[in-house]
């Protein structure tokens, strides 16, 4: 029976490469999601995201970013806007800025996968500050936003 083994083996690396292919980083899902699902405050290492859902498809984002010299002097990024979301990953583009762009992927279980595109000063952050990695969920509900000074 050769042919039947054949057949099991291409069907298993088919399977293989499939589920391969459904896990690859960065991946978005069309998924919606809820209010509920999204609203909070987000920590990853020095930073949070605050993020509430607007309606339309917008939601309300702060960023406050840290990052720690060798002195232990804090480089600190901020900024605070409005951002678009279709189904599970909003864009968000902070400031005036034109070379940056802050992507937000959220996965469930209370975690969110943030993207960066553009350098710290092109975002308008300190040096070494940026907002990308896998932040959690630690707060739900309506977030207080923090005044960011001029």
């Amino acid at each position: 029976m050769p042919h039947r083994r054949q057949m099991i083996g291409a069907f298993l690396i088919s399977a293989s490469l499939l589920l391969a292919s459904s896990l690859a980083p960065g991946q978005t899902s069309s998924r919606s999601v809820t209010a509920a699902q999204i609203n909070g405050v987000y920590r990853y290492l020095r930073n949070d995201f605050r993020i509430l859902a607007l309606g339309h498809n917008k939601l309300k984002i702060q960023f406050n970013g840290e990052w720690m010299t060798r002195g232990g002097y804090p480089n600190i990024g901020e900024a605070i806007g409005e951002a678009t979301i279709a189904g599970n990953a909003a864009t968000f583009i902070p400031g005036d800025t034109t070379k940056c762009k802050i992507t937000l992927t959220f996965l469930g279980n209370n975690k969110m996968v943030v993207t960066q595109e553009g350098l710290d000063a092109e975002c308008g952050f300190g040096h070494n500050v940026m907002a990308s990695g896998t932040y959690r969920r630690v707060k739900a509900g309506k977030p207080k936003f923090i005044p960011i000074p001029q």
